[in-house]
């Protein structure tokens, strides 16, 4: 295995999924751990999260890819904790000059006046109502939220507006705000996606190792459906020759926990992702490495990744047309084919504030 510049043993890395703080693509200068030449030996300290603070001037970020079912999105943090090796959104580290490795699991950047910024955009003439979806980039869930509670406060703000709202999670921390959730659910105000990518809990460590277990995720769509909050099961990523096998098994388990609609996505690995996971994947499961990057190249084209609109989450050729066969029978025969409703856009309604001036009309 071919190691980086800047690797990091896997003892202070405990908990982690990359290996490394390889700078970003935007970066002119490459730093380096190198030996200060000194005879003794000196302890590298573990790895430690670190937050810090970012006041932001707009929150809600809109989107226009053709292939995605909303058009904008708010984000409490910047990183995740959550370490999954896999993570698409890794290289959104490198435009903050951090690593899409290490860095993007240990360093994070909350958001404290989400929330205030958030009431403010919503109040604004020119804004005109849709769904919001929370969770695309990184986990609004994440373990740094048990205290900061930014994703709870912008739950508030979205109430007190009865706006829409689709959320997509791995956290099972959601359950804390099943208050707010049930009340949004009741006005037909929100949807969430639970994301599984495994039963297996040994590869869920590895592969996501600060996720609570596929069991405990199980347990939260229970909750949360039993609260009468409307809850997709999300197969996200699909890993060809490591998951694959486990399509029909993780469908089951959701819908016997209450899920009645269910979603897939095919591994992605844009920019900086790639080495990360081979990477990873030479440290965890060389035998299989092969048979998954190959069937990765096979789905895009030559390529390990094709980030053509339409093909880049579920990729193209007779092994993409298998898994979505399979995945659309099993589907079918576990009655998780249907969507869940359409969200609410027409109770949309800035509430007053101290001072406001009444209408008379």
């Amino acid at each position: 295995m071919t190691r980086t510049d800047r690797y990091v043993a896997p003892d202070l890395r405990h908990g982690r999924g990359a290996q490394s703080r390889d700078c970003g693509r935007f970066e002119r200068l490459r730093q380096i751990d190198e030996s200060d030449g000194w005879d003794f030996p000196e302890e590298a300290p573990a790895l430690r999260t670190q937050v810090s603070e970012e006041r932001p001037r707009s929150l809600i970020n809109y989107v226009s890819s053709p292939d995605l079912s909303f058009d904008r999105t708010i984000n409490p943090y910047r990183g995740c904790e959550h370490g999954c090796i896999y993570c698409f959104a890794r290289p959104s580290h490198a435009w903050l000059g951090l690593s899409p490795g290490l860095d993007f699991e240990t360093k994070l950047i909350a958001r404290p006046d989400a929330a205030e910024v958030l009431d403010r955009e919503l109040r604004a003439h020119r804004y005109r109502v849709a769904p919001i979806a929370v969770g695309t980039n990184t986990d609004p869930y994440q373990p740094v939220e048990r205290d900061r509670r930014i994703m709870r406060d912008c739950l508030a703000v979205l109430q007190a507006f009865q706006h829409p709202v689709m959320i997509a999670t791995k956290g099972t921390l959601i359950e804390r705000d099943i208050d707010i959730l049930s009340g949004l659910a009741a006005q037909n105000l929100v949807r969430v996606g639970i994301t599984i990518t495994t039963l297996d809990a040994g590869l869920n460590r590895r592969m996501e190792p600060r996720v609570p277990s596929p069991k405990r995720r199980l347990a939260t769509i229970r909750r949360l459906t039993e609260a009468g909050i409307p809850v997709r099961v999300m197969l996200s990523p699909i890993v060809p020759g490591l998951t694959d096998a486990e399509i029909e098994p993780i469908l089951t388990a959701a819908r016997d926990a209450g899920a009645t609609a269910a979603t897939w996505a095919m591994l992605r690995l844009p920019l900086e992702v790639a080495p990360l996971w081979e990477a990873w994947m030479d440290e965890h499961y060389p035998d299989r490495k092969s048979r998954v990057m190959s069937k990765l190249r096979e789905m895009h084209g030559g390529k390990v990744y094709d980030a053509q609109f339409f093909k880049r989450v579920r990729g193209e050729g007779a092994y993409a047309a298998l898994i979505a066969q399979r995945f659309t029978k099993a589907r079918k025969r576990l009655a998780l084919d249907g969507d869940l409703p359409a969200l609410d856009c027409t109770a949309f309604q800035p509430p007053a504030r101290a001072g406001d001036q009444l209408s008379l009309f």
